[in-house]
């Protein structure tokens, strides 16, 4: 498994930046806003492939937090899209964990423990399963 760095401040051509958005497309805060300026992220569009950016929601239409159910949808509909085009390198922030104010602990238990995720998807190490083998 590949690891997301803490901060992406610019992409190789192949890779795509995966923010955590809002139903709205609004991209007005986070690494949101870093996807709408520097990784084109659409105005309006809240999910899915846009630019050199994926976004996943973690908040709804009012900017309301979602149940961590409907975030984990959102990654099961980004594993296919992943798995859709494996000439591109998905690189995925620490998704609800800063204005959806989750944990990286609810949220990898949540929504990406037990998922299989393609080799052309990188995670952040908060969200990568620890098993017995990695525990020291």
């Amino acid at each position: 498994m590949k690891t997301t760095p803490d901060r992406v401040s610019s992409l190789a051509p192949n890779h795509v930046f995966c923010f955590g958005s809002n139903l709205a497309g609004r991209h007005g805060k986070g690494a949101a806003l870093q996807a709408r300026l520097e990784f084109g992220a659409v105005p309006g569009q809240g999910t899915g492939l846009m630019g050199r950016s994926y976004g996943l929601a973690t908040k709804g239409h009012f900017l309301e937090i979602l149940p961590l159910a409907a975030v984990s949808q959102q990654v099961d509909q980004f594993i296919q899209c992943a798995l859709a085009h494996p000439e591109l390198e998905f690189l995925v922030t620490k998704i609800g964990c800063g204005l959806a104010e989750h944990t990286p602990d609810e949220v990898r238990r949540t929504c990406f423990a037990g998922k299989h995720f393609p080799a052309n998807v990188w995670l952040p190490v908060e969200f990568q399963s620890v098993t017995p083998a990695q525990v020291s």
